[in-house]
């Protein structure tokens, strides 16, 4: 690697990791976020929501990718993501002053989405300046490796946000971070925009691109040639569902589900969670770049297909053994005390409510959320028509509540009646109210996650190369980067939305998983019917 290679991956690399960190803050605090900008609603919708607001930044980045990929391919590569990370990093600065719901209302979190949109946008154009611009600066033979660089950005990314939260957390005590301590971690992110602005400034632009520019090679109109152009459209259409998809749902799965399953399902505090799962970051990182290089000696192909194969089938035992070794009297609850929901099936909602339209107050559903946020599995019985739903643990029965024609106080203090009868029925019957840390098994816990993590890097850590090599110069910029930001903005940001409304539906907490595992193996099928290797393209052709 030479000086100037070096010179290229460090300052891309530490550019994207300050960005993930900006975009991942969200996501690590999205409990405190329910609890700041979605106080007007009860605590399952409200963290509902906070995920539907963490997704919303997600939502958007297929239409970053649009609007940066074509600048990109029409200006450069250096100085549209120059653009993206300054809009990201002064939008989650801004996310640190913001008012909460208690402060103005309904305002708050409407800013907050308009934040989160924003750097949706952002995210949407930096991902593919950073990889393309690796990629041209490249040598053949070695671009999965040089790739993978940028690859680690976001787990680094998530790291560093981890690493931050906990300090803060620690040095300020719980109910300082609580209050307003959360602030810190967003505000700091404006030191972190310094120094990478300052950091892209010493770059200079793609030889491949100048190179193009140069010999007038470049495309005048790059969305239209990637997309409605047949054969380039048909690559990007086999890039998103045999490729991105199925990498993105194990990427989130592995890395974000996975926490959000340590803290709200099994009830592990969140220092101690994050903890865990930062350790296992560290020890699987470097695996990005030993997958990346491995792809260039068997093949992108081979590595990320593997990857994907093994999540199928790995995901729902791994999860099994996390409840195991982390919360042992829940496993044992969930084994020993049964729980059934009967009620008419024609008042039970999906509580999935994006636009928070309903208020779930039929007596099913107010049975079903209790059981969803204390994490108890349930089966569900039918009951004749017009049946008020009931609750049956172990040998007791407790009859639900039809709140819709009750008023705001009538239904807070029957919820409380209920909340406090149920609570006192699934205590008796074993399950407890949170993990207890004498029992959990530390280091199988960060086995298990450096397993999950170990799949991120498998599919993850070759797919720039890939994707890189699937497209020419005068239009990679914008066809990489719609198929990347739609799976992983799409079918894996809103993983963990979709399979926390899947478990309070089903009342089994490992139901959510099917989304990933469907996803990941459509890909799987896909990718290895239709998809060839790319490991012997040689990019510098421009012809």
């Amino acid at each position: 690697m030479t000086k100037e290679e070096r010179k290229v991956i460090i300052a891309s690399s530490l550019g994207t990791v300050f960005e993930w960190y900006d975009f991942y803050l969200y996501g690590s605090l999205a409990a405190i976020i329910a609890a700041q900008f979605f106080a007007g609603v009860n605590p399952t919708a409200g963290f509902i929501f906070a995920l539907l607001a963490f997704a919303a930044g997600f939502a958007v980045r297929p239409f970053g990718a649009l609007v940066f990929g074509r600048l990109g391919d029409l200006v450069g590569r250096k100085y549209t993501f120059l653009i993206t990370i300054v809009i990201m990093g002064l939008s989650t600065f801004i996310v640190g002053l913001l008012p909460t719901y208690n402060q103005i209302g309904f305002v708050a979190p409407v800013l907050l989405i308009i934040l989160r949109l924003l750097q949706g946008l952002a995210l949407g154009g930096e991902y593919g300046g950073a990889v393309v611009y690796v990629a041209e600066h490249s040598p053949n033979g070695k671009r999965g490796y040089f790739t993978a660089w940028i690859q680690t950005t976001a787990t680094m990314g998530l790291f560093l946000s981890l690493i931050i939260i906990l300090g803060t957390r620690t040095y300020l005590g719980e109910e300082a971070f609580q209050a307003w301590g959360w602030r810190i971690p967003f505000l700091i992110s404006i030191i972190l925009l310094a120094i990478s602005v300052w950091i892209r400034t010493k770059l200079n632009e793609s030889p491949l691109f100048k190179k193009m520019k140069a010999e007038g090679k470049g495309s005048k109109s790059p969305l239209k040639e990637s997309f409605a152009n047949w054969p380039n459209l048909k690559i990007v259409l086999l890039a998103l569902f045999g490729l991105t998809a199925g990498q993105a749902v194990v990427w989130y799965v592995g890395q974000f589900y996975a926490l959000f399953f340590l803290t709200q399902t099994l009830k592990v505090d969140g220092p101690t969670a994050n903890i865990m799962m930062a350790i296992a970051l560290l020890l699987g990182t470097p695996f990005f770049l030993i997958f990346g290089a491995l792809s260039d000696r068997i093949g992108r192909k081979a590595v990320i297909m593997a990857g994907l194969g093994l999540a199928v089938v790995t995901l729902f035992p791994a999860f099994q053994m996390l409840t195991q070794v982390v919360n042992p009297q829940l496993a044992s609850a969930q084994a020993s005390a049964p729980v059934h929901v009967t009620a008419d099936p024609a008042t039970c909602s999906f509580q999935f409510n994006p636009v928070g339209t309903s208020a779930f107050t039929s007596s099913c559903d107010i049975a079903k959320a209790f059981l969803a946020r204390n994490a108890v599995n349930y089966d569900n019985i039918a009951a004749p028509a017009g049946s008020v739903a009931t609750v049956q643990i172990g040998d007791v029965t407790i009859e639900s509540f039809e709140g819709g024609a009750l008023s705001a106080e009538e239904r807070t203090a029957r919820t409380a009646e209920f909340s406090t009868a149920a609570t006192d029925a699934i205590r008796a019957a074993g399950y407890p109210a949170a993990a207890n840390p004498d029992e959990v098994n530390y280091v199988a816990t960060v086995a298990i996650l450096f397993f999950l993590i170990l799949l991120v890097t498998m599919v993850y850590g070759p797919i720039a190369a890939y994707l890189v090599e699937l497209f020419p110069t005068r239009i990679r910029y914008t066809s990489m980067s719609l198929p990347y930001h739609i799976g992983n903005g799409w079918f894996g940001g809103f993983l963990p939305t979709t399979s926390f409304a899947i478990v309070a539906a089903t009342g089994n907490i490992y139901s959510g998983l099917w989304y990933p595992v469907i996803i990941a193996a459509m890909s799987f099928v896909i990718g290895m019917l239709f998809l060839k290797d790319t490991r012997h393209v040689d990019i510098h052709n421009l012809d």
